[in-house]
């Protein structure tokens, strides 16, 4: 029997984030960006949170708790998350309200942007940045090339 080197339910590529607190954040993603758990939760013996899935609609994130001595450090203990995860939402007003009030940090304020999307980007309380989005707008080419120079002086 052949195995197939991508197995047929995930994704090529999946983010795999490292959080100080991993059952705290699973909670956060589910109950204020709307994650799904998937699969089965391995703890630790010392209780950490060793691997977890989360599905954003057809999305997946894999995450667990720090452990720096092994190399994989939480964004605090790295110097801060030097990637951003975007996430498209039905609601990004909404959203990004619950997750402020949740105790995610404002980076930029939600705004409509010059290509379609409104959108705003905040920290989560583990250090991890997302881009949330609605798509509110679809923009031609044509436009998007004039919205592009105006929005950078006509670079």
């Amino acid at each position: 029997m052949t195995v197939p080197p991508i197995p047929s339910d995930y994704p090529r590529l999946t983010p795999y984030l490292s959080v100080d607190g991993a059952a705290a954040a699973i909670a956060f993603y589910a109950s204020v960006l709307g994650a799904r758990p998937r699969g089965e939760r391995m703890t630790m013996p010392d209780g950490r949170i060793g691997h977890a899935e989360l599905a954003f609609g057809d999305a997946l994130v894999m995450l667990a708790d720090a452990d720096p001595e092994s190399g994989f450090p939480a964004p605090a203990q790295a110097g801060g998350a030097p990637v951003t995860l975007h996430l498209y939402v039905d609601d990004v007003d909404a959203v990004f309200a619950a997750a402020l009030e949740a105790g995610a940090e404002q980076i930029a304020p939600v705004a409509t942007q010059f290509y379609g999307d409104r959108s705003g980007r905040l920290r989560d309380p583990w250090g991890h940045h997302w881009n949330v989005a609605s798509h509110v707008e679809d923009v031609t080419g044509d436009e998007m090339a004039r919205r592009r120079r105006e929005a950078f002086g006509g670079a």
